[in-house]
């Protein structure tokens, strides 16, 4: 096991030599504190020499930053989450005249376990869209599972022939990236693309819809989905038939509302810009890792629209289950986020 490399301090070693005169060893000591056996065997060697607890006056270079500096550039990066260090480094320059360089930017900034990550992505919100966010993870933040069992989830989701999550890696040798064999191919517009539409329950889903010839319009919605899917659904559900769909153009287009009161279906009032509110995207994301990893991956749009309905039609619908059943998390994750982005 790793141990963390840090110096103890003055309590630290005093209880270190404590428990060494009980009998306990460098190891056992040095999994209490975190540190290896080795630090211990040193410290307790200092200890026998000296009679104090105390390190050593350091012999290296000194730090060439202050406290001060250091807890500067801690700040500017706290409020100034996307900085780079060489920003940094130039603001530390211009506002105490000294220049040090980025690598020593990074070095004090990890001191305060602050260290450059990938962001996570997530809708733009306006303050209209959190409020509207908090409204809903409120109201539906105790809702019961009898409740969430009457509601079916919509959406669409395109998915591309050749697409890449930019996580492949290849064995190279230095100076060999722009080497031909450590390409990787990439196509125009992901080779292709196809749109599907699903909708999921609690307890069963619909159909995967295939949306070729075209984009969808609020009429071809109102057809090929909302007739032949959504209604027939319905009776499956019972009377307190709930359904969801996002605030797309064809979805709140007036025909559609027109179309959804005629046959009797109450709908969600549903906040803009809310995916990681919708458990759909969830079975969408594991509709693309399943087809990542298929063994023999399509190479035509034929292929793909194959996979992708059989992929769908295989999902276990325990695994969708779990997932819907984190719907009062994720109200409660928007609630502790003041309306804002979740990690769903």
């Amino acid at each position: 096991m790793e141990r963390e490399s840090r110096n103890l301090t003055v309590e630290e070693c005093a209880q270190a030599v404590i428990l060494l005169e009980e009998g306990w060893s460098f190891r056992r000591i040095g999994q209490r504190f975190g540190v290896s056996h080795t630090s211990i065997s040193r410290m307790i060697e200092r200890y026998r020499e000296t009679g104090q607890h105390l390190r050593r006056p350091g012999q290296g270079r000194h730090r060439i930053t202050t406290r001060v500096q250091d807890r500067f550039l801690r700040v500017s990066a706290v409020r100034q989450r996307f900085v780079t260090g060489r920003l940094l480094q130039t603001q530390l320059q211009d506002a105490a005249g000294l220049r040090i360089s980025t690598d020593t930017v990074r070095r004090r900034l990890a001191d305060s376990n602050l260290r450059p990550r990938i962001p996570a992505r997530g809708p733009a919100l306006t303050p209209e869209h959190r409020r509207a966010r908090l409204n809903f993870a409120r109201e539906h933040i105790h809702w019961a599972v009898e409740d969430w069992e009457r509601v079916l989830w919509s959406d669409e989701s395109r998915f591309c022939l050749y697409n890449s999550d930019r996580r492949v890696r290849v064995y190279r040798r230095p100076n060999e990236r722009y080497a031909q064999c450590n390409f990787q191919n990439t196509r125009l517009f992901g080779g292709g693309s196809v749109m599907f539409w699903g909708g999921i329950s609690l307890t069963a889903r619909t159909d995967l819809v295939v949306i070729n010839n075209g984009s969808l319009t609020a009429d071809r919605y109102i057809r090929e989905i909302l007739q032949d899917h959504v209604i027939p659904f319905a009776p499956y559900i019972g009377e307190n038939f709930l359904f969801q769909h996002d605030n797309a153009r064809p979805h709140v287009a007036q025909i559609v509302q027109n179309y959804l009161n005629e046959v009797g279906i109450d709908t969600m009032e549903w906040p803009a810009n809310s995916p990681d509110l919708n458990p759909i995207e969830n079975v969408w994301d594991m509709i693309y890792r399943r087809f990542q990893k298929l063994p023999n991956p399509p190479n035509n749009l034929n292929g793909l629209t194959e996979d992708i309905v059989q992929i769908w039609n295989n999902l276990d619908q325990n695994d969708i289950r779990s997932v819907m059943l984190s719907m009062n998390n994720r109200c409660r994750a928007v609630i502790q986020n003041r309306g804002g982005n979740t990690h769903y």
